[in-house]
């Protein structure tokens, strides 16, 4: 046989069952060294001893990914001018926010990872999304000065996150230092949901929005404090007017939802001031 008829049939011959099976084994080895090399790695304690855990409990993080999402979508609808489903879904975020590092306290599923996490997509839905919607909504027509405020609303959102996560175990967990950032969020949400019907366009609105977005950030990195209700104990039994209270607070906030909420978190966050005055004046109570 020729040179040439040798080279044809050893091009024409199909690859054997051993190229076939290296093949796949060079897949499973890619496959297996993107997962290593992806891998969320951290120290956790275990029956009081310091571990190495791989990978990442998938129910709370769902949940804080969720929050995610409606502050990003809050950001997509103000910059297309729906600035009520702006405001509704940063409300939204905070009730995702507030079930999950409670998912995670009680399915025992809290990690470093998650509470990192939790904290950047904080970050998103409750310093840039309300900052971000106030802006397009009524700020970016005063000029400079609205741009200026609500980049100091973002800054202060993220110093508040950056100093609440260095603070967690040594703080008194009944009382935030400073304005806790969801709760900014929501007064800048309610503001913007309940005036967003008025006429946007009279100097009183501007300078009132200018007021409560430049007060809700530096609310949050002060050192006043705020009640934070985690003391509350949900599984003693309270007396049946609780429940009716609960009740008819929801009733209210339904027949007209962005005043009452306005309402409720206003009442909120002129709470820490207001205490902070009283102890001040009577420093033995």
């Amino acid at each position: 046989m020729t040179q040439d008829a040798r080279d044809q049939e050893q091009a024409t011959t199909p690859p054997s069952d051993d190229d076939s099976t290296n093949g796949s084994i060079g897949n499973e080895d890619l496959a297996a060294a993107f997962l290593r090399e992806t891998e969320v790695v951290e120290e956790a304690v275990e029956d009081g001893k310091k571990v190495r855990r791989k990978g990442i409990y998938l129910l709370p993080n769902l949940f804080t990914t969720s929050a995610l999402f409606s502050g990003f979508f809050a950001v997509v609808a103000g910059i297309n001018g729906e600035f009520t489903s702006a405001a509704v879904a940063i409300f939204i975020a905070m009730v995702l926010d507030g079930l999950d590092g409670r998912v995670a306290r009680m399915t025992n599923t809290q990690s470093a990872f998650g509470a990192e996490y939790d904290s950047l997509a904080d970050m998103i839905s409750f310093g840039m999304a309300p900052a971000l919607v106030a802006f397009t909504w009524i700020l970016q027509d005063i000029g400079k000065t609205g741009w200026v405020v609500a980049f100091l609303y973002v800054a202060c959102a993220a110093l508040r996150l950056a100093r609440f996560n260095v603070q967690i175990g040594s703080a008194d967990k009944k009382w935030f230092i400073g304005l806790p950032s969801p709760s900014a969020a929501a007064l800048v949400a309610a503001s913007v949901w309940t005036f967003n019907s008025f006429d946007a366009d009279a100097v009183g609105f501007k300078l009132l929005m200018l007021l409560v977005v430049a007060a809700a950030g530096i609310l949050m990195v002060s050192n006043i404090r705020y009640y934070s209700f985690k003391d509350l104990d949900f599984k003693k039994p309270v007396p049946f007017v609780v429940l009716l209270a609960v009740v008819l607070g929801f009733v209210m906030i339904s027949v007209e939802p962005s005043l009452m909420l306005l309402l409720l978190f206003g009442a909120y966050v002129a709470s820490g001031p207001v205490l902070a005055v009283m102890r001040k004046a009577n420093p033995e109570s």
